[in-house]
């Protein structure tokens, strides 16, 4: 069997993502693990009083996005493909490569807003990261309009 990683940010574009992989998985009777990497700052604000840090912001954060993330599973198995989830905070980058190489992944799967230029600066790329590093093949999905 193929395993697969799939991350997912639950952005604008992520069911697009998903519908893809699915259908990447039936072709190659693949495995999908789907994961999602959320900040390490989500409780944290900055106020009056400098930065504070509040514990049931990240907490109701984490756990809509766990349920975000379960529903995801459900519609993947839905389609006959196993599939499991991780959600962890911290770096994407470096959390999706040590989760592609934990699982022995044959793809991890990334969806290319066809962004580029000015907006890496500032912003960065994940994908253009992950691709730069991985020794596991990428797969990039076109998912723009």
């Amino acid at each position: 069997m193929i395993n697969i990683v799939l991350p997912v940010d639950f952005g604008d574009k992520t069911e697009q993502l998903v519908e893809s992989a699915i259908k990447f998985a039936k072709q190659l009777n693949g495995r999908i693990y789907l994961i999602h990497v959320a900040p390490s700052d989500i409780g944290f604000a900055i106020g009056d009083m400098g930065f504070q840090y509040f514990p049931e912001v990240e907490a109701n954060e984490i756990r809509e996005e766990l349920v975000q993330l379960n529903k995801i599973e459900q519609r993947i198995i839905a389609h006959d493909i196993d599939c499991e989830h991780l959600l962890k905070q911290g770096l994407a980058k470096d959390i999706i490569l040590e989760h592609a190489k934990e699982k022995n992944a044959d793809y991890i799967v990334m969806g290319s807003h066809g962004r580029s230029g000015i907006y890496d600066v500032f912003v960065g790329s994940l994908t253009k990261g992950i691709t730069k590093s991985s020794s596991i093949p990428v797969l990039v999905l076109p998912i723009h309009d």
